[in-house]
């Protein structure tokens, strides 16, 4: 049903609950966290927390909290995502109703001055058909909550609309939101857990920016080239700065010069022998036989014959000085180019390793340039040398020079383009973790724009926004329908007004008072208020035997104070609203008679359903929303386990608040104090803990400081039963121990000093010997198994503890003295 409270997410600052927090402390047996449901019951002792947790119910009632705590806080969380902190009392939308010193203090002044009288409230009146049959009508025109009829029916299903429609918008962003979480930081998967995109710190958050970039119009994709290349740039290391190469210092054009100079040169000889002339190769031949013959030989080595003496004379004329000296100069040439041509091979040698690998593209161009170049440069070379080898075979013949194209330029050029692309390289390793960064955020932003291409996200985002319009309308609708049923009620108020009957509160206090708790001379009676014979309404006085009471008991002003809560659930403002109720320990001061009518008038008037009339039709409707009750009474939480629906688990749920020191938690009743509720089980229980504690701490400390008052007292019910005769005292305890007087003295001693302080002023202001009071735990349940193993097996099922034998303890007469 809308409108419940599931829990008290958090608790700090008030009173004993300094810290609290639901969800790591109310957890049940699978270690889920556990909520209300429509009956909630609350056990503790007292000083545990209790009447803070109804002050602050009481606080979403009155709209205020107390000021006399220090910066409180508190959250409670309603189903449909409502929730109400001590800044927002009020928004909840719920009427809430709450029993506590707070509303006696507020309402019914006399119980602390009998100066004072009861505030007075006001119930439907009667004996106007004209106007019930109006509010008839119009509460027909309402409806109700279980028939969904009217504009409460309306209502609901609006409410139901909207829910539907925000759960399949929060379905469906929620979807989205968990595809862009997974992408962003998803082990193994997630952009964060990616070194190559460098976000170590990757969120949902920083995806969504990124979404926004790659969705403008400005971005472009990047091609898989350039993905390579990025990748590539994310593995580089900074590199050693790369030298200078050397410089190339061709020689080409003084080649040129002087190959021109000597190919075109023109010499005579001084008495020509023609035949030689006319035969370069002949002439070559004689030339060389000269050498090997003039000087050595007077006959010739090839024929045999003899060397005429005028030959020498001859051939010296032929080959003059001139055409010698041009030789001369021709042959360092020729060896020049040659050394020039097998330089040219070595000119620029790149080694790729060198560079980091965006320069790779240019650098492969770069080679095969120099090699082109290179080739062609030896080309030209060896047009010179032709040239120049042509010459020297034919000496004495000048030639018109061929100049080759020159390529020195284009070698210089590439040399420069080179030295560019070094420098611009050295330069790099300076921005190179710049241009890292630069690479990470295009591939990361690359990544980012083929996830929403492939999640289809512009059509997701496009469909929540149709579904957001849709949720917007349908809360529209509900505001309306919501409105239309507050108009409604508000009339029926208003018209109620005019009925109302202040004097039949008292009657309806009187009624429980009478009825439930058979108190004949106790009652309320309203007398009205007047101002110049004006009557002004209404007060409460509290009467016996139809005089003004005095002096009442504590019993008898808890009974009036709560008769007085359960009629205002009566009057005029909560009848037929359903209220949220809580109800804080209601039994204080009453014996065992009045807890059980407190119970059956809980029972009669709040949590049995009520019967009405619909066109003749008997049905049935409850009364409250959510019921809340605190006790620290096991008589009470006994009754209470009868209420209708107490039993059922989906309808009930129960707690216990534990105080630690200053320090209180809530947590799921036991199993032991909720199947098993009598003090009898709670105290067998404590000793029972007592007696297994290993290690003390801040948190069990209080079983052994609460563990005088527990023994005792169990022992007064257990030796009571055991000794109807006698009850608990010296006799029976030391038959109930035996002939071994140290026990029985150590228990005595617990019993009294430690429960008591017995007069000795001291141990109220000195540690608990922790030692005596396990000892004594475990020789009591030691001579429990010992004298009835049967009632000492069903105690132990009772509180949840499968039967083992205890550890023997040793009790010595050290420990007592």
């Amino acid at each position: 049903m809308s409108g419940e409270i599931k829990k008290i997410d958090s608790i700090k600052n008030m009173a004993v609950f300094q810290d609290f927090h639901w969800a790591s402390s109310v957890r049940d047996e699978g270690n889920n966290v556990a909520e209300f449901k429509k009956i909630n019951i609350f056990y503790g002792r007292n000083y545990s927390g209790k009447t803070t947790l109804a002050r602050i119910f009481r606080a979403m009632e009155t709209g205020s909290i107390s000021k006399k705590y220090v910066s409180p806080e508190f959250k409670l969380s309603f189903d449909g995502g409502t929730s109400v902190t001590q800044s927002s009392l009020t928004g909840h939308g719920q009427v809430v109703r709450v029993f506590n010193e707070d509303f006696v203090k507020e309402n019914l002044r006399f119980i602390a001055d009998d100066e004072h009288a009861i505030n007075s409230f006001a119930i439907l009146g009667e004996d106007n058909t004209k106007l019930e049959e109006e509010i008839k009508q119009h509460e027909t025109e309402l409806g109700t909550e279980e028939d969904k009829s009217g504009l409460v029916g309306t209502m609901l299903g609006s409410v139901e609309t909207h829910r539907s429609a925000k759960k399949d918008h929060d379905d469906k962003s929620s979807g989205l939101e968990v595809k862009l979480r997974d992408k962003a930081n998803k082990a193994g998967t997630g952009i964060k857990h990616n070194k190559a995109f460098g976000e170590a710190n990757y969120n949902v958050t920083k995806i969504k920016t990124d979404i926004n970039k790659v969705s403008a119009k400005s971005y472009t994709q990047i091609t898989s080239d350039q993905v390579d290349k990025y990748h590539e740039l994310l593995r580089e290391e900074p590199k050693q700065p790369i030298t200078e190469s050397t410089p190339f210092n061709l020689s080409y054009s003084n080649f040129v010069t002087k190959a021109k100079e000597q190919v075109q040169k023109k010499i005579q000889a001084s008495d020509p022998i023609q035949e030689l002339l006319n035969d370069a190769v002949l002439e070559t031949w004689v030339r060389s036989g000269r050498v090997h013959h003039q000087g050595k030989r007077s006959q010739c080595a090839f024929c045999g014959n003899d060397l005429p003496a005028e030959l020498w004379d001859k051939l010296d004329k032929h080959f003059n000085k001139e055409s010698e000296e041009l030789r001369s100069a021709i042959e360092p040439l020729l060896a020049f180019i040659d050394t020039e041509k097998n330089r040219v091979l070595n000119l620029l040698r790149i080694k790729t390793t060198d560079f980091y690998s965006n320069f790779n593209s240019n650098l492969e161009t770069l080679r095969e340039q120099i090699a082109t170049k290179s080739t062609s440069y030896v080309e030209t070379l060896n047009a010179l040398k032709i040239q120049l080898e042509e010459r020297k075979n034919d000496i004495f013949t000048h030639r018109i020079f061929a100049e080759p194209t020159s390529v020195e330029k284009d070698l210089s050029s590439i040399r420069d383009s080179y030295e560019k692309l070094r420098k611009e390289s050295n330069e790099f390793t300076a921005s190179l973790s710049a241009q890292q960064s630069e690479a990470r955020a295009a591939l990361r932003l690359q990544e980012v724009f083929s996830f929403i291409n492939d999640i289809k996200y512009n059509d997701e985002c496009a469909a929540i926004k149709t579904q957001e319009a849709a949720m917007k309308n349908a809360e529209q609708d509900k505001k309306d329908a919501q409105a239309k049923v507050i108009d409604k009620k508000s009339k029926i108020r208003e018209l109620k007004a005019q009925l109302k009957d202040e004097s039949k509160g008292a009657d309806r206090v009187n009624y429980y008072l009478n009825n439930f708790f058979g108190h004949q001379s106790l009652s309320l009676k309203a007398i009205e208020n007047s101002s110049d014979e004006t009557p002004t309404g209404y007060r409460f006085e509290v009467t016996r035997d139809d005089q003004k009471a005095f002096h009442l008991s504590e019993g008898e002003c808890s009974l009036i104070a709560f008769c007085y809560f359960m009629a205002k659930l009566e009057d005029v403002e909560t009848k037929g609203s359903k209220p949220i109720v809580w109800i804080d320990d209601p039994i204080s001061s009453l014996d065992a008679n009045h807890i059980f009518f407190v119970y059956s008038l809980i029972n009669a008037e709040i949590v049995t359903s009520e019967k009405y009339e619909v066109n003749g039709e008997e049905k049935e409707r409850e009364r409250f929303k959510q019921l809340f009750i605190s006790t620290h009474n096991l008589d009470f939480l006994k009754y209470l386990k009868r209420l209708p629906g107490a039993l059922n688990k989906s309808k009930s749920q129960y707690f216990i608040i534990n105080r630690v020191d200053q320090i209180s938690h809530v947590s799921l009743m036991p199993r032991y104090l909720k199947d098993y509720v009598t003090e009898f089980n709670y105290l067998f229980n404590q000793i029972h803990k007592c007696a297994s504690i290993e290690v003390i701490d801040d948190k069990n400390y209080t079983t052994f400081y609460n563990f005088g008052n527990n023994a005792r007292k169990f022992f007064e019910v257990y030796l009571y039963y055991k000794y109807p005769n006698q009850g608990m005292n010296e006799e029976t305890l030391r038959r109930f121990f035996g002939d071994e007087k140290v026990p029985a003295i150590l228990t005595d001693r617990i019993n009294n000093e430690y429960s008591h302080l017995a007069g000795v002023f001291e141990r109220g202001s000195t540690p608990i010997e922790v030692p005596e009071m396990k000892t004594s735990a475990t020789f009591i349940l030691q001579k429990i198994k010992e004298k009835d193993p049967d009632q000492y097996s069903a105690l132990l099922q009772s509180i949840g503890v499968e039967e083992e034998a205890p550890a023997e303890t040793a009790i010595s007469t050290q420990v007592v003295q």
